[in-house]
């Protein structure tokens, strides 16, 4: 084998950002240590992907080497980065599962001001999709399970999110049985 060609490998997902709609980073998680490694350089990458897809009516677009599928909901663009022999649809299926299970949380309500105010419960999220690089679920419900998140009439999800941080099972299973 060529030393050209790229070992396949479980690590499928370079990195994982959020922007806003003037291309500010709101989230970034970035998995291969050797790509861009300085803040500076992030950000540069990201202003790059930025301007090559904010306006454009794509899905997928190839930049420096990488294949990125993004989507973008009000005034939100997310981005999900793989090398470039990377499956489309893999990485797509994490873009659907992240905006998927955002969409759940935030209560359809994806936009910039709503996903700040649940920056924890969307931090939870996304280590739930992909841990250092790996892809653990594609499936929105499974994701919603895994961070305790009740879809049917519930309290306030910051009460359901502080409890699940804190590890009180008392209060979580207080408000289940008042369900």
């Amino acid at each position: 084998m060529d030393s050209s060609s790229p070992e396949p490998s479980l690590y499928t997902v370079k990195a994982v950002f959020i922007l806003d709609n003037d291309g500010t980073r709101l989230l970034s998680k970035y998995y291969d240590p050797e790509l861009y490694s300085s803040i500076k350089e992030q950000k540069n990458f990201e202003r790059n992907v930025f301007n090559k897809t904010h306006k454009a009516d794509n899905e997928i677009a190839f930049l420096e080497g990488l294949t990125i599928v993004y989507k973008s909901s009000i005034d939100l663009f997310f981005y999900v980065v793989g090398s470039a022999q990377e499956n489309e649809l893999m990485l797509m299926s994490v873009l659907n599962c992240l905006f998927e299970s955002l969409n759940q949380i935030l209560r359809k309500n994806v936009e910039r001001r709503c996903l700040l105010d649940n920056m924890d419960g969307v931090f939870l999220v996304v280590d739930e999709i992909i841990d250092g690089g790996v892809i653990l679920e594609s499936d929105p419900q499974q994701v919603l399970q895994k961070v305790n998140y009740r879809t049917v009439s519930e309290p306030a999800f910051g009460f359901v999110l502080f409890d699940y941080i804190t590890g009180n099972l008392e209060a979580q299973t207080e408000r289940s049985q008042l369900l």
